[in-house]
């Protein structure tokens, strides 16, 4: 446990943060000049004018030279806040002596293989050891750390040969996910001499899956050269078959002609490689169709968008499992044969029960199922021969994974909570239950700290979960700090996770919030489809109805309230600041979506169609109108203190939506609350971004919000 006293370290600096933020924070910001230059389009019969569609072209100098000049600006602010240092050095000690962590694995015939973070290396290294939490076997196979010296090297994916000879490894650069396949001799950690470029791109992801005498390996391709014209180049993702030894110009075509635009495909194999699954998705709205290649090479479609499969898995028994949606939106698991894979025939393994099916892992004489219930989750094990249910150990409210299957009927599944972190265990059905050493214990204790779960009401009567992490004690006068963050999108569940950063806030008084919104997974897929296309403003306003939780329970109180959250959850932050702007004191949005009705001609923007809706639908486009927050900033409003963060190499959300919202937003209260723009000229969407950096943002991050808030270190 860290026991360094931040307060008694930095007495005087504290003591004069107040009258110092305070003086900083009346002053207000001179932007850098952001020309109006009115541009109008014509949506059916309704003209849009917008003023700062310059500021797209992220290759045009003048607005490459506006960005840094708006980077000077943000500095200036956060450099000047005296509580930053301090955060900086707190933060620095928690995340660079956070304990060692192995997660992706592959268990294969010749080795168990993982990814491992390591504090305080930047990047994740891919390792192999002899089984599943043998650390001291371990070797390091690629340490993306030593690849080149600003160790911008990401591994985006990997996937390990069956008899665990060779491991394919996808690598980006500058957080691009722009990935290219390298392949390890896993005996030597050589390299071979095969590069397979363009096997994954963060429009529609990527994926491998090696043959049964690992001679190659099946891989997801996107266009190369003149195949399609450019505006296609990250569309129409294939599945290809790479020979080892022999050059990309001979790899061959395998499926993938007939999958729509927005494909994005993973792959897998059963344990001797015989049957190959691809699952692919339509963008990312939830649609997915499953193919199934023979030992004869024979591929049939298993199911299509239109059957409402959310997954499939391939047994150790022969079968095919499915997970199921449809008319049972908490999900059943069905089981086919592989040898006669027809949905219509399939049998029914487990109904529908009152908790959301999660995800499922069939091993020899069982079937491990997630189920997820609000948020957090639980795994339950059915016995093929018996038929007996039983539940493996956990927390309450705590998040359950199956990290992966091992031989027999052994699992290695992990647990943890906002509490507790990560711990990975070998599970066997006759009780056994090992620790591994595949996570450490973290020196940072929550022990003074607590977890309520309680239910707001959403304005058309919806329950909505909000789950609150404070210390002990904590008293509801209306005067606690509270950071309240969502999702809501895609399917995607909010569950209880572990993060050692968040002692910082917690140790200045803070309470921290998280919302199981609409939009996402956590009751299943109607509880998704509550919250997407036409039906998006749902998820707003669960998350405004849990901001007036907070208040009406005497945990906070508006000038005291702050919201953060990325991406979809980006969007979300837009759509509150906007919508009520009165409710909140400040907003942190990271590499967020403002201008809804324009993200569809970005190339991962056309993936999110299935999600969000098109403009070119009459009754979507009044949905996206109606909330996009981009074209709903009005000048005069009293808005809180904004900090947008983007990255310029970020594939999934163009970089132009922060651009224009920060714009939009300085210029419609120029004297008001600071509107910040943080861009990093070197990062992407998140996605292998150095440790050092993840420093330098948490701490900008901190430092805002409490001077904001009026927060100091305890």
């Amino acid at each position: 446990m860290l026991t360094v006293n931040i307060a008694a370290m930095h007495t005087p600096l504290i003591a004069a943060f107040a009258l110092a933020a305070g003086t900083a924070l009346a002053q207000p910001l001179k932007y850098p000049e952001a020309p109006k230059k009115p541009v109008t389009d014509t949506y059916f019969d309704t003209k849009v004018v917008e003023d700062y569609r310059w500021l797209e072209n992220g290759k045009d100098p003048a607005v490459r030279d506006w960005s840094l000049k708006q980077l000077a600006v943000t500095r200036g602010y956060l450099d000047a806040l005296p509580q930053r240092p301090i955060l900086k050095q707190r933060l620095s000690e928690l995340l660079n002596t956070s304990p060692v962590r192995y997660f992706d694995f592959k268990h294969t015939r010749g080795g168990f293989f993982a990814l491992k973070r390591q504090p305080p290396k930047n990047q994740p290294m891919l390792v192999v050891m002899k089984s599943a939490g043998d650390t001291a076997s371990e070797r390091v196979l690629l340490d993306p750390n030593v690849v080149n010296a600003k160790a911008t090297t990401a591994i985006d994916f990997y996937e390990a040969s069956i008899d665990g000879r060779y491991v394919a490894v996808s690598l980006s650069e500058n957080g691009s996910e722009d990935g290219s396949a390298h392949v390890i001799e896993v005996a030597t950690g050589k390299r071979l001499k095969d590069v397979v470029p363009r096997v994954a791109y963060p429009t529609g992801g990527g994926d491998i899956a090696w043959d049964e005498k690992a001679s190659g390996f099946y891989y997801t391709r996107y266009p190369q050269g003149n195949e399609r014209p450019k505006a296609d180049a990250n569309f129409y993702q294939q599945v290809w078959f790479h020979k080892l030894g022999t050059p990309v110009s001979a790899d061959k075509y395998v499926i993938g002609k007939e999958f729509p635009r927005i494909a994005e495909t993973q792959l897998s194999t059963t344990r001797d490689g015989r049957w190959v699954l691809a699952s692919v998705a339509n963008g990312d709205g939830g649609e997915y169709a499953f193919y199934l290649k023979n030992p004869a090479g024979k591929w049939t479609k298993v199911a299509d968008f239109a059957d409402n499969v959310r997954g499939m898995v391939l047994g150790y028994d022969g079968r095919l499992f499915a997970l199921a949606k449809g008319t049972t939106p908490r999900g059943r698991v069905l089981a086919m044969s592989l040898d006669n894979p027809r949905l219509a025939e399939a049998t029914l393994l487990v109904p529908q029960s009152d908790d959301v099916i999660q995800s499922i892992a069939p091993t020899e004489n069982c079937l491990y199922v997630v189920y997820l219930a609000g948020g957090p989750s639980e795994i339950r094990r059915l016995d093929f021969k018996g038929g007996a249910v039983s539940k493996l150990p956990s927390e309450p409210v705590s998040s359950n994974y199956i990290g992966s299957r091992l031989d027999g009927d052994e699992i290695l599944f992990g647990s943890s909570s906002y509490l507790q972190p990560l711990a990975w265990f070998r599970y066997a059905p006759n009780g056994t239950l090992e620790r591994t050493a595949l996570a450490a214990p973290s020196q940072v204790s929550f022990a003074d700290a607590e977890v309520v779960r309680e239910m707001a009401t959403s304005k058309d009567g919806t329950k909505v979960p909000v789950n609150i992490v404070m210390k002990k004690g904590t008293k509801l006068d209306g005067s606690n700090p509270v950071l309240l963050t969502g999702y809501g999108g895609y399917g995607i569940s909010m569950q209880p996770y572990f993060s050692e950063s968040r002692r910082v806030w917690l140790d200045a008084g803070g309470i921290f919030a998280v919302a199981n919104l609409r939009g996402g997974g956590e009751f299943g897929e109607a509880w998704h489809l509550a919250g997407n296309l036409t039906k998006k403003q749902a998820v707003f306003d669960d998350m405004i109805a849990v901001a007036e939780h907070l208040v009406s329970r005497g945990y906070t109180k508006p000038e005291r309230l702050a919201a953060i959250g990325g991406s979809n959850g980006g969007l979300l932050m837009g759509a509150i600041l906007t919508q009520r702007p009165e409710l909140f004191r400040a907003i942190v949005s990271a590499v967020g979506i403002y201008d809804m009705l324009r993200v569809e001609l970005t190339p991962n923007g056309a993936f999110n169609v299935t999600e969000f809706g098109t403009v070119k639908d009459p009754a979507q486009f009044k949905a996206l109108y109606a909330y996009s927050p981009y074209h709903h900033v009005k000048d005069g409003i009293a808005y809180p203190a904004v900090m947008l963060t983007s990255g310029e190499n970020d594939g999934r959300v163009d970089p132009y939506n922060s651009r224009k919202m920060a714009a939009r937003l300085q210029a419609a209260n120029p004297t008001g609350r600071p509107v910040l723009l943080r861009m990093s000229m070197d990062t992407g969407h998140g996605q292998g971004t150095p440790l050092k950096t993840r420093v330098e943002e948490e701490s900008d991050t901190y430092a805002f919000l409490m001077a904001q808030l009026g927060m100091t270190l305890q």
